[in-house]
């Protein structure tokens, strides 16, 4: 990476896996790099979340280089609050993915959920 519009798809879907409209458009925010989700711990202590945050912020910013970075941040709502927050003081954008549900019940009565992105939304 060097000084060009970067992606960083910090999440738990990596972008190998999204489809053509949510490719398209992640690529108006430059080329996409992934940054595999953590495991967030239900019972990690609130100093082993900050800890664990400041790691995860220190590879980003490790991975962006002289980049402008955006960061597509899904997962874990407190850590991810707690990533987006110290982003967002240092002037980095960070968006999320929204979608449409469409769910149903298949024949043998579970309940299945299919994801449809509809746009990129920052925080």
């Amino acid at each position: 990476m060097n000084n060009k519009m970067t992606l960083i798809n910090f999440s738990n879907h990596p972008s190998s896996l999204w489809s053509e409209a949510q490719l398209s458009a992640a690529h108006a925010y430059g080329e996409v790099f992934d940054l595999p989700f953590p495991q967030v711990n239900p019972n990690m202590s609130e100093k082993e979340l900050q800890a664990l945050s400041s790691h995860y912020v220190d590879k980003i910013l490790a991975m962006a280089d002289d980049n402008q970075i955006t960061v597509h941040i899904m997962g874990e709502m407190t850590f991810t609050f707690l990533v987006v927050t110290r982003l967002k003081e240092m002037g980095i954008k960070c968006v999320s993915s929204t979608t449409e549900r469409n769910t149903f019940m298949t024949d043998d009565g579970k309940k299945v959920s299919e994801f449809k992105f509809v746009r990129f939304r920052e925080y």
